[in-house]
C-alpha cells in the first residue's frame, strides 16, 4: 500500500508541475464556448472558507504504516475563471503513535481543470510549514512543507462546495537526527471537507 501511495505521490508532482502548461496555454488562447457562457454569469472573485477532515500515513515511524487523523480550517480565494489561492491549516492528532502530532500551515495556487454542472476536478501546489511532535517526549520540529495535490470540487449551491482530494507532503531534510539514517517524511492521504461562500454576500 505504501508503494502505491508514493508512486500516486510521484506522479501528482508531476501532474502539479505540468500544470503550467495548460495554464500557460489558457493565458494565450480564447476561452471555449463553454466556459465563456459559464464565466458570464459567475463572479471571478469569491472567498471561501470551511473545515475539512483528514486521514494521513503518519510517515513516522519509518515504514510503520501508521495512520494518523485530524482536522482542520481551509480557505480560497478565487481570482481568476481557473485559478484560486488556497490556505490550510491542519492538526493531526487522533490514533496516534505514542503521542505523536503532526500539524501545517500551508498556501499556494490551484488551478482548477474545469467547471461542468456543479463538478471541478483541480490539481494544487501548496508550501508551507509541517511540525511534527514526535513520540515518547523526543522532541518537535518543523521543516519546509512541500504539497501537491488533487481532488474534485463539487458545487452543491451557490453558498456550499464539499470537496474531496488527496494530497503528498514532502517535508524537506527531515527527520535530521544526529547519527540517524535520513529517511524524510512524507505525509500523505485523503481530505473531505465543506465550504462556504463567505464573500461576497450575493448571489451569481
Amino acid at each position: 500500500m505504501r508503494q502505491i501511495l508514493t508512486h500516486l505521490g510521484k506522479k501528482l508532482v508531476w501532474l502539479s508541475l505540468c500544470l503550467t502548461l495548460p495554464i500557460m496555454a489558457a493565458m494565450c488562447t480564447k476561452p471555449l464556448r463553454a466556459q465563456a457562457v459559464y464565466a458570464g454569469h459567475l463572479s471571478h472573485t469569491a472567498l471561501w472558507a470551511g473545515g475539512e477532515c483528514s486521514g494521513f500515513s503518519a510517515s513516522f515511524p519509518y515504514q510503520s504504516g501508521e495512520r494518523i487523523y485530524g482536522c482542520g480550517l481551509t480557505a480560497n480565494l478565487r481570482w481568476a475563471f481557473h485559478w484560486d489561492v488556497e490556505g490550510s491549516a491542519r492538526w493531526l492528532s487522533f490514533n496516534t503513535y505514542a503521542g505523536a502530532t503532526e500539524r501545517t500551515l500551508l498556501i499556494g495556487p490551484r488551478y482548477t481543470i474545469v467547471r461542468y454542472h456543479g463538478i471541478e476536478p483541480y490539481g494544487k501546489f501548496l508550501v508551507g510549514d509541517g511540525t511534527i511532535h514526535y513520540p515518547y517526549s523526543v522532541g518537535t520540529d518543523s521543516y519546509l512543507t512541500l504539497a501537491p495535490g488533487g481532488g474534485v470540487k463539487l458545487r452543491f449551491s451557490p453558498w456550499l462546495n464539499v470537496h474531496a482530494e488527496y494530497e503528498y507532503q514532502f517535508w524537506l531534510n527531515s527527520p535530521g537526527f544526529t547519527n540517524e539514517p535520513k529517511h524524510s517524511l512524507h505525509p500523505n492521504g485523503i481530505n473531505i471537507g465543506v465550504t462556504f461562500k463567505v464573500w461576497p454576500i450575493k448571489s451569481e
